[in-house]
């Protein structure tokens, strides 16, 4: 059983000696801790809150309901007992208005003393117990969504708790599919900035000559299409957390202006002519190796330093092949309840050949694949035939039979348009589910522009969203 602590606040040092000597007799496991002083017993309860403080009313340093109200500003929960004169009834009313647990008029006997400190320790445990209660249903509310008891997963959850008790700014890095933005919002949840939403901004998805206004925010008529002020999103995340999804995306136009907003705790917004508070944790997540973009010049090295104050990096699926039996188990249960079926069982056979394989898309990958081999299944078990299925489903590149003209045969341009059309819709659904739809990734690694990139997308139909 952990230790209680008692603080006792009273100007009257003889009073402080007696107590100080009888009350270690009556309170078993019980610490106390006496003081004269007001201003330093303030001191004591910001650095090591007490679970009972018994303080007097009248005290010639700071009057005692002063001193419960500045007590209360820093502990809401913490049980206090005034001590007060004989008499002093609408004293003791007031201070129960104000938080007051409990109050006892002197001069009193050390019996009734003791059981109104029992009683008062008794509150303190009870609010203990549930506070930690509370905790803990949050941490397993936050943790629902990861899988995995390997040794890479437990120190991942262990440092998303360390780093949820920190305000420091925090860079997740790790492979597309890896849960990256999950980690992001765990550390909030478990933040104290949890009672406020979490703000997120995905980097790729925003034009550039837009992300700046999105962040910052915009005056009425600062440019074309600004039809009224926007806060933007730093303004709306203060007081909470903003998460940059894939930050690495951020031009390098924009990157200077968001080290300035880190640095000074302030945003100015588009055509605006004064700079606006803001009190931001940021988080920021990225698949890309931020220190070879530093090294060619498309990202800030002042800017990596102050985003990666605290970095933590998700497991590959690769680093956790033993957890692929229980991501696969949950992603069945999953798609049960998506579908609003009953889960199918796998065969051990299947278990054993998914742990097998080689996951490139990491657990986002292993996720829509389950998806697929319960689709694919035609009864209640998923079996060596549904994943022999799933596998020539993927790898057919056979596309519509070819147009003929009248002679029987398509003509070389038709065959060609048809050949090149085939080829560029195949290339392009490849390379973003590579990418998990990140555009700017894509076409980086196709070496062609962004926005030629979009272009292909738009003519071929393709929604780079359908593989997020």
């Amino acid at each position: 059983m952990d230790q209680l602590s008692l603080l006792i606040i009273d100007d009257e040092k003889d009073m402080l000696d007696g107590l100080k000597r009888i009350l270690p007799d009556e309170l078993e496991n019980t610490s106390i801790t006496v003081s004269s002083s007001p201003v330093k017993a303030l001191d004591m309860v910001k650095k090591n809150p007490f679970d009972l403080i018994l303080m007097d009313v009248r005290m010639p340093e700071m009057d005692g309901i002063d001193l419960l109200d500045r007590i209360k500003q820093v502990e809401p929960e913490s049980t206090i007992i005034m001590m007060t004169a004989y008499g002093s009834i609408e004293v003791a009313v007031q201070a129960i208005k104000l938080g007051a647990y409990d109050f006892i008029t002197k001069p009193f006997e050390i019996p009734d003393l003791v059981r109104y400190i029992h009683k008062g320790l008794e509150r303190s445990s009870l609010i203990r117990e549930n506070m930690n209660l509370r905790q803990q249903i949050c941490r397993k509310s936050v943790f629902e969504d990861f899988v995995g008891q390997s040794s890479p997963m437990k120190r991942l959850y262990e440092t998303i708790q360390s780093l949820a008790r920190t305000d420091y700014s925090v860079l997740i890095r790790g492979e597309s599919g890896t849960g990256k933005e999950l980690v992001a919002r765990a550390i909030h949840s478990l933040s104290d900035r949890s009672d406020k939403k979490l703000v997120t901004v995905n980097c790729p998805a925003i034009p550039e000559h837009l992300l700046e206004s999105e962040l910052f925010g915009h005056k009425k008529g600062s440019f074309t299409g600004a039809l009224k002020d926007h806060r933007g999103l730093f303004v709306e995340a203060s007081g909470s957390t903003l998460l940059l999804d894939e930050i690495a995306d951020i031009p390098v136009s924009i990157q200077t202006k968001l080290l300035r907003a880190l640095q000074e705790h302030e945003v100015r917004p588009v055509g605006g002519s004064r700079n606006i508070r803001v009190d931001v944790r940021i988080l920021s997540t990225t698949n890309q190796d931020l220190e070879a973009m530093i090294k060619d010049k498309s990202f800030r090295e002042d800017l990596f330093y102050r985003l990666n104050v605290v970095s933590v990096s998700t497991p590959s699926l690769k680093d956790i092949s033993e957890d692929i039996p229980l991501l696969v188990h949950h992603f069945n249960r999953k798609a049960a309840q998506e579908l609003g079926t009953s889960p199918k069982s796998i065969c051990p056979d299947v278990i054993r050949a998914l742990v097998r394989r080689d996951w490139p898309g990491n657990v986002r990958e292993l996720q829509n694949f389950t998806r697929r081999m319960i689709v694919f299944s035609s009864g209640d078990e998923i079996n060596m035939a549904t994943l022999a299925a799933v596998n020539s489903q993927e790898h057919s590149r056979s596309g519509p039979a070819p147009p003929e003209s009248g002679d029987g045969l398509e003509t070389y341009a038709e065959a060609k348009t048809r050949v090149i059309n085939d080829f560029t819709e195949d290339y392009v659904r490849r390379l973003l589910s590579r990418t998990s739809g990140n555009i700017s990734q894509a076409s980086r690694m196709a070496g062609m522009s962004r926005v030629a990139l979009q272009k292909i997308t738009k003519r071929l139909d393709i929604d780079p969203g359908n593989y997020r």
